[in-house]
């Protein structure tokens, strides 16, 4: 009971400070904002592939024409798979400049293009908005940039968690049992504490492959040490308190007193340092898309959009570079925002 109600007066306080919990909300908008990408984007085949290379690099709000032809073979997915992983195109979308209507179909001409051509049989004019633009391969770019927020979240959530399991582990044994175990565990934190982590992140991915999966082991793996020294810590500090002893006089196992007594007792610290975690997650995924080593095309990364765009920053395209580099700044600005809250919640000081 006690334990409720001080989590219930750590969420008050939380609620108070408007900037966290807006944090909050934006990171929550952006978790549903992944989950149903496929629903909310205008291009909802699999990895928002679908190129048009003439319509390379068009400005934010441009429509354009397509004619739509049914595909006579298309490849079944199921409805769960279709939803979330997106499913191929039922029709074959040509971009087209102006169009007439005639008996058993309609005649065309292709976008810029000064010759006419004529398709017989079943079709659909669509009139499309590119609300981002294309990219330089013609893809639409809020879709891309849709499906772009799952590699962030994803990298975040089991590059947090891989770290979390080592560092609370390790962290946990180090500051129970001390003496030569809290040696042994101190100097291999310290060993990985001393290679900088974006050196140690590059070095485990190019052991591990080049690949979607390899990136978030490869950041979870360097992630765990800081995790494991503020765990080990507040273990040092909570551990010769009384209902340890008690604990101890009561013949329980000490595994039983470390994961039971001690861990709920130094969670909020950790949940302070995963927020942080979550947001260097995602600053080192851009930086491995950036650099060519992490999600492989044509898996849309935002790291990935400006490594393909950057070159456009000094053209009248930057918007190619700056909106996946404003999507980055937002959702790591506002994982340090709600860290910074959840600090200050759980401040017993204050």
């Amino acid at each position: 009971m006690k334990a409720n109600s001080l989590n219930m007066l750590a969420w008050k306080k939380f609620r108070k400070d408007k900037l966290s919990f807006s944090a909050l909300v934006f990171i929550f908008l952006c978790v549903l904002l992944g989950i149903f990408a496929v629903v909310l984007s205008p291009d909802c085949s699999p990895m928002a592939n679908k190129m048009h290379i003439e319509l390379a690099t068009h400005k934010p709000l441009t429509k354009i024409l397509f004619l739509d032809i049914p595909k006579k073979d298309i490849k079944q997915v199921s409805f769960m798979e279709g939803l979330f992983f997106g499913k191929p195109s039922s029709v074959i979308s040509i971009p087209i400049d102006k169009y007439t209507v005639i008996h058993n179909g309609v005649t065309y001409f292709p976008y810029q293009s000064e010759f006419k051509q004529t398709y017989t049989g079943n079709y659909k004019i669509n009139n499309q908005t590119f609300y981002f633009g294309t990219d330089k391969y013609g893809r639409d770019l809020l879709s891309r940039m849709l499906y772009g927020i799952r590699i962030s979240l994803s990298v975040g959530f089991i590059a947090v968690f891989i770290s979390l399991f080592i560092g609370i582990t390790l962290g946990l044994l180090a500051g129970y049992f001390r003496g030569k175990t809290d040696g042994i565990i101190m100097w291999f934190v310290n060993v990985i504490w001393s290679i900088p982590t974006l050196l140690m992140v590059i070095a485990i991915t190019l052991a591990l492959g080049k690949g979607f999966w390899q990136v978030f082991i490869a950041i979870g793996l360097t992630m765990w040490v800081e995790v494991a020294r503020i765990v080990r810590g507040q273990v040092l500090s909570v551990r010769e308190l009384e209902y340890v002893e008690a604990g101890k006089a009561l013949a329980y196992k000490p595994f039983r007193i470390i994961f039971k007594h001690i861990l709920p007792n130094v969670i909020g610290p950790v949940i302070v340092i995963s927020a942080a975690n979550f947001a260097a997650a995602i600053l080192i995924e851009a930086g491995l898309s950036f650099l060519g080593i992490g999600a492989q095309p044509p898996i849309p990364s935002w790291g990935g959009m400006i490594k393909d765009h950057y070159s456009y920053i000094i053209m009248d395209k930057a918007y190619l570079a700056i909106i996946p580099g404003l999507a980055i700044m937002s959702l790591v600005l506002a994982f340090m925002l709600l860290g910074n809250g959840l600090r200050d919640a759980f401040d017993v000081k204050n």
